[in-house]
């Protein structure tokens, strides 16, 4: 049972909880990166891209969609997964120190909490599109794109499992 209080640890509904820890990372002159996604369906394109991410700094912190958030963003049958089995999946990961569930269409008012060092978001996005970079850049922080892996996405998952 260890491993799992381990892992709900990682885990904050509410957000409150986070900004204790952020200030003991934060004392502790940890950097600290952000991105955020839906992550529905774990796959090799999720793993490279959030390792990749962990590396830029000494903490990872992922806002995570809620499944409304989802709904609002990727159609009515999303997501696959609810979001505390995405989060659980997350949390799971040896390199993932924080997941923060956000309603909202984008983690705008998360990122002003958080305050990370580095702001990651995959080669998909310009700089200027991500959200929160304008937050980022106010206090000299990091924006960072990360190469995604040709042929993994959710949805072409999804689409694969839909035509066997």
């Amino acid at each position: 049972m260890e491993i799992q209080n381990y892992i709900k640890s990682k885990i904050h509904a509410d957000n409150q909880s986070i900004e204790s820890q952020i200030a003991v990372w934060k004392f502790l002159n940890h950097r600290i990166v952000f991105t955020n996604g839906c992550f529905d369906i774990l796959h090799l394109g999720h793993i490279d891209y959030l390792s990749k991410a962990a590396e830029m700094g000494d903490i990872l912190v992922i806002g995570l969609n809620t499944d409304a958030s989802v709904r609002r963003l990727k159609g009515p049958n999303r997501p696959v997964n609810n979001e505390l089995a995405r989060a659980s999946v997350l949390a799971a990961l040896g390199f993932v120190d924080g997941v923060l569930l956000f309603d909202e269409e984008t983690p705008y008012e998360l990122i002003k909490k958080v305050k990370p060092d580095v702001l990651v978001k995959g080669d998909d996005y310009e700089i200027s599109e991500i959200a929160g970079h304008d937050i980022v850049e106010s206090y000299g922080g990091i924006i960072k794109t990360i190469p995604l892996v040709d042929g993994y996405s959710t949805s072409s998952i999804i689409e694969k499992i839909r035509n066997i």
